[in-house]
């Protein structure tokens, strides 16, 4: 992929939680000179710390003196002294659609690319709606690019979708390994599940299966240490909530190392519904997602499910993990490479770009104005946002959300004391409860149109 003069294409990622710079530095790193990257790490109130960008880069194939952090008061000048032809948009939505306003502002404007870290299925509408202003989204499964696709369609939320093969998926085959490890690896996330008894149950699980075994390892492989940030806010800590059990099998032990490290020891790897799965089968490490708490959107766990990778408590504990059905994978991260098509239409906007007959897509229109924008560039950037517009914004929006909030809470329960037999009232406005940042937000669409990023 070139650009116009027959140089490489400069290509800025901005990211700051730690799936998202790990997703863009494998993304970017993956295409190696053929791209000329830079990654910039916005400090946000969830930026990675020092430990997890170095766990995000390794082996991501970007090199870190190509990886800057930068505040986001400074970043409107940095990025008009690199001159991207392309800007890469790797953060949560609401950070997303804050970046792409200011952005698209500058002169020139670059093209703006963003998309999703991980397993993506079920499409959200809300994913779709923060990212509205970017000129593509990129996805990564035949299935996603379907999905997505036809939320576009029946929302009336165009985009334009191009394939990437998962970065964590490259380079591997589907096959099972001829020697491995023999590591239990659990992949935890931070918001499946969601309820502490549920995490309790999984806990004692781990304990469970490290007992049954003495002689080798469970590893619950965390996303961060003590007081660093994830992507997710996570309640119900792993460690946390193995203290509770008391003294754990010393063969029970956690680890921060980077997931590719972990599945390096790996007989096999457990979860819920992480895309860690996915890195496992690239790499033919088997798996198991927990079929304990069943199959919904919400869990995230649908194209597992479709993958015949479900699997019971028991099943854990005597280490029966299973490779995915092959007729799956084609349709599921597994594709050939040779059908990704985000860089060919990434070279196209930015040739159209040169041209100047890349229209600037409109934000989506919402009320409030300049009051809104700064309203929501505090809420997604917290204290790294020091502007006056957004210092005022936030004590006028703050006491207004609530009071908003309360209204809504006491119609729903007057509707819910009025309701029939029968009827659940309050289905159809689960999903609002919700802001997000980087959460699920259920609906009352068909299931697979429910969850938003």
């Amino acid at each position: 992929m070139t650009s116009r003069g027959g140089r490489a294409p400069r290509v800025v990622a901005i990211a700051d939680t730690d799936s998202y710079v790990k997703w863009a530095a494998a993304l970017l790193g993956a295409e190696g000179e053929r791209v000329d990257s830079a990654l910039l790490v916005l400090e946000t109130p969830l930026v990675v710390s020092d430990t997890q960008l170095a766990a995000a880069l390794s082996g991501s194939g970007l090199a870190a003196g190509r990886v800057e952090r930068i505040a986001y008061g400074d970043l409107a000048e940095r990025l008009m002294q690199l001159r991207p032809d392309a800007v890469l948009l790797g953060a949560r939505g609401p950070l997303v659609r804050v970046l792409a306003r200011e952005i698209a502002g500058l002169d020139p404007r670059p093209v703006l690319v963003t998309g999703l870290p991980g397993i993506s299925i079920p499409a959200t509408r809300k994913a779709i709606v923060y990212r509205m202003q970017c000129d593509m989204f990129v996805v990564h499964s035949r299935r996603e690019l379907r999905e997505f696709g036809a939320l576009s369609a029946r929302t009336g939320y165009a985009h334009r979708y191009a394939l990437a093969t998962l970065p964590f998926a490259r380079g591997a085959a589907a096959t099972a390994r001829a020697s491995g490890g023999t590591d239990l690896v659990f992949a935890t996330q931070a918001k499946i599940p969601a309820g502490r008894e549920d995490r309790l149950r999984i806990a004692r699980l781990l304990v469970a299966a490290a007992e049954a075994d003495p002689g080798r390892r469970v590893v619950v492989k965390l996303r961060a240490a003590a007081g660093e940030h994830q992507t997710h806010l996570e309640q119900d800590g792993y460690p946390e909530l193995l203290a509770t059990l008391g003294p754990v099998p010393p063969n029970l032990v956690t680890s921060t190392a980077p997931m590719g490290r972990a599945l390096d020891e790996a007989e096999g790897l457990v979860t819920v519904s992480s895309t860690a799965a996915i890195e496992a089968i690239a790499r033919g490490v088997p798996v198991i997602a927990l079929d304990m708490f069943g199959v919904s959107a919400a869990l995230i766990n649908e194209t597992l499910a479709d993958a015949d990778l479900l699997a019971g408590e028991a099943d854990m504990v005597a280490r029966r993990f299973r490779h995915p059905d092959p007729e799956w994978l084609d349709d599921n991260y597994f594709h050939p490479p040779a059908d990704d098509d985000w860089t060919a239409t990434m070279a196209r906007l930015v040739a159209r770009r040169a041209d100047g007959t890349l229209p600037p897509r409109a934000p989506l229109a919402r009320r409030g104005g300049p009051l809104r924008d700064a309203w929501e560039r505090r809420v997604a950037l917290g204290r790294s946002d020091t502007s006056l517009a957004g210092t005022v914004a936030y004590a006028i929006g703050m006491p207004s959300r609530a009071a908003v909030r309360f209204v809504t809470r006491a119609r729903r329960a007057l509707s819910g004391s009025t309701a029939g037999p029968g009827k659940d009232t309050d289905a159809s406005t689960s999903d609002e409860r919700t802001e997000e940042a980087g959460d699920h937000v259920r609906g009352n669409a068909d299931r697979r149109l429910r969850a938003g990023r």
